[in-house]
């Protein structure tokens, strides 16, 4: 697959090109430059950052951060069990304990929820940083609503991360699916109030929550297309006639 010329593979983490050290010279600069797109395509493009993956696992398979990318990028692309597959391979070669959730929620999308549940009560959560416990319990979250147990799905996310003012990474994921949750099980007031505070803290449009709030105030958002004026947003407010 063709590299722009713009890509070095010095763009990539310190610790990754540590690890290609164990390869030639030639040989770990394409891997490099292949991870790196795949970085760089992985949430715009997963199809072409699957590509990508493909490449550099076809160059070097026996470097973790090659299968763990391979993961990401199969994950993306809604390929859990090959995801499931490269994530376990890297945990094998690293010990490192940080895929658990991940590796966990490729257990629900193969429709394994139980599974994804068993996981989260494995000693590996206990080594898991801040983050990575979060993410667990939103794995956790997620396995309860597969199988239909809205109210655990809920308590689940009542956590003091939840209730916490501090400006984290994981606020407005973890605000948004209390909210998703809520709305779920009908508490329609109390998930505005949380799709409100997951906008307030989502300031790099990780999630949908200002459109999921708009919807719930009755604001819809219609692209139209006029003959004379040419492409305009309309905004139409729910709720009663207009003269």
């Amino acid at each position: 697959m063709p590299i722009p010329e713009d890509v070095t593979g010095d763009e990539i983490d310190k610790d990754v090109r540590q690890e290609l050290q164990s390869l030639p010279k030639t040989l770990a600069e394409d891997v490099a430059k292949n991870l790196v797109m795949v970085a760089r395509l992985l949430d715009e493009e997963p199809g072409a950052a699957y590509g990508y993956s493909k490449v550099a696992l076809r160059l070097a398979s026996r470097v973790a951060a090659v299968r763990e990318a391979a993961g990401f990028a199969a994950y993306a692309n809604q390929k859990y069990g090959e995801a499931l597959a490269e994530f376990r391979a890297a945990r094998r070669m690293t010990g490192n304990v940080d895929l658990w959730p991940v590796m966990a929620d490729c257990e629900r999308g193969l429709g394994r929820p139980e599974k994804a549940l068993d996981m989260a009560g494995a000693p590996e959560v206990h080594k898991l940083d801040k983050a990575g416990q979060v993410e667990m319990r939103l794995v956790v979250a997620g396995a309860r609503r597969d199988m239909g147990q809205l109210d655990a799905a809920i308590v689940t996310l009542q956590s003091p991360e939840l209730a916490s003012n501090a400006v984290q990474p994981w606020n407005a994921r973890l605000r948004y699916a209390y909210a998703d949750a809520l709305l779920a099980a009908g508490r329609d007031g109390e998930a505005r109030e949380w799709f409100a505070k997951a906008v307030e803290s989502d300031r790099d449009g990780s999630t949908d929550a200002s459109d999921r709030l708009a919807e719930l105030d009755g604001v819809e958002f219609v692209d139209a297309l006029d003959e004379h004026e040419g492409d305009v947003d309309v905004v139409e407010e729910g709720g009663g006639d207009k003269d």
